[in-house]
């Protein structure tokens, strides 16, 4: 059946570095910086997420999240990642290349999250631009897809500034904080000359 996955074994330990950032999976030492993150970030986060649970913020909860994000690294299901300064180590924020299909898609989808106070400084398209390099190149991957909510005008120029193209709105797509929304598509391709990228 190796003829739908790839030719190498996805990286159990995924590492990708940018000129200032390294994306990484998360580790148990980071619950801390995380859970401040997050906290201080939730007023600003909330309009664009699902609802958090009542444990979210838990040590254990996020025991769980490093937990599954490893399982799901190793077996080629997502790609869960932090996003850190690459100088100090600072925690960011967050990308997930998910629910990676093989066979005849080669395809996911991409997440992200970026804490209150390191939002507007350019992280996340450097961020997102090795994300891509990571599934196109690491991954061999085909498609990635991206949705976000049409009010989300930061996120729109994100995805288009790094080489997204709108394919379309789907209706009731996603419910994010406690509401079915409408989402624009994205798409990026790997053979789509991405801006930046040299060919």
């Amino acid at each position: 059946m190796a003829l739908f996955r790839f030719a190498t074994d996805p990286p159990s330990r995924p590492l990708i570095r940018t000129p200032n950032l390294i994306l990484r999976a998360p580790a148990a030492s980071d619950y801390a910086a995380w859970a401040v993150l997050r906290t201080e970030s939730r007023a600003f986060l909330t309009p664009w997420e699902p609802v958090w649970n009542e444990d979210d913020l838990t040590r254990t909860s996020f025991r769980l999240r490093v937990k599954r994000a490893a399982r799901e690294i190793a077996s080629d299901e997502a790609y869960s990642l932090f996003i850190l300064d690459g100088h100090s180590e600072t925690l960011l924020g967050g990308l997930t290349l998910g629910l990676v299909r093989r066979g005849v898609a080669q395809a996911c989808t991409l997440g992200y999250w970026m804490g209150a106070r390191h939002a507007g400084k350019g992280h996340m398209s450097e961020a997102v631009r090795g994300a891509l390099r990571f599934a196109f190149q690491d991954l061999a991957l085909h498609r990635v897809e991206a949705a976000c909510l049409p009010e989300n005008e930061p996120s729109r120029r994100l995805l288009e500034r790094v080489g997204f193209q709108r394919e379309g709105l789907a209706r009731s797509y996603l419910r994010i904080n406690g509401a079915w929304a409408d989402h624009l598509l994205y798409a990026a391709l790997a053979s789509d000359r991405l801006p930046g990228e040299a060919r």
